[in-house]
């Protein structure tokens, strides 16, 4: 395996919910902390739901959003997860607080970037932010402080037409972060619909090198290891799904 010194931030984004990318965001940490790499997942989506991919308890209402409104450091309210991942969730807010949390991310474009530097990580490790679905304020933050952009797009019609949008952003944030690279994954790919394939076919035309040589297949333990608030390679290791989040892994920890 090749071995990387510096540190590598990814933001897992997607111009629609519903794609699944959370669920690709915290399955992707597990594999890449399987892969024997120090890994953080920091939940950049107010719906606060990564953490329950590695058993949080339900009434922790701790995250980095609270946090920064009480002016504490991130680190008091990480926890480590039974599979090797280190957990920043998000937190719970009212709705007042997280307008008040917006204005200051609108105000400081660097925010995230400065915080995930004070967190003194080791190098080599790779942090994985999972960020709200659309252009909402916490998109450029991602953006601005990743290396990486890895848009989850499902194999359907609805997911083509936000190209543009996704394409748009990703050259915005290229102009004041020139290291971001840009990147797509297919997600509930099934080979056995015609549509999915046709939709398939089509991206990786338009796409070339960016979509990813790695997709994720449709998988019903996906969704049952969910309910088991566990990561698909610890519920089901051998299951269809297990292999492309680790084949997904592999991709990240060896990209020069």
């Amino acid at each position: 395996m090749t071995t990387n010194p510096q540190k590598r931030i990814v933001s897992v984004v997607s111009p629609k919910g519903g794609v699944g990318k959370t669920t690709v965001a915290a399955n992707l940490a597990a594999a890449v902390a399987a892969a024997g790499r120090g890994v953080l997942l920091i939940d950049l989506d107010p719906q606060n739901a990564a953490r329950l991919h590695h058993q949080m308890p339900l009434s922790d209402g701790a995250g980095l959003a609270v946090q920064t409104l009480l002016r504490q450091p991130w680190a008091n309210a990480a926890f480590r997860g039974p599979y090797g991942v280190d957990c920043l969730p998000f937190g719970a807010l009212t709705d007042h607080d997280r307008r008040v949390f917006e204005h200051e991310l609108d105000a400081n474009p660097q925010w995230l970037r400065q915080n995930i530097e004070a967190l003194g990580l080791n190098p080599g490790s790779i942090v994985i932010v999972d960020t709200a679905p659309g252009g909402t304020p916490y998109l450029p933050q991602a953006l601005q402080a990743s290396d990486i952009g890895m848009c989850v797009l499902l194999p359907d019609a609805a997911s083509f037409v936000t190209l543009p949008a996704m394409a748009r952003w990703y050259a915005e944030a290229a102009q004041t972060n020139p290291s971001l690279r840009g990147f797509y994954v297919l997600n509930r790919m099934n080979n056995a619909r015609l549509l999915c394939r046709d939709v398939g076919t089509a991206l990786s035309r338009d796409l070339g090198d960016s979509l990813l040589p790695v997709e994720i297949n449709f998988d019903s333990a996906v969704e049952e290891a969910l309910a088991s608030q566990s990561p698909i390679l610890k519920y089901a290791p051998e299951s269809p799904a297990s292999r492309d989040f680790a084949a997904l892994a592999n991709w990240l920890v060896n990209l020069p």
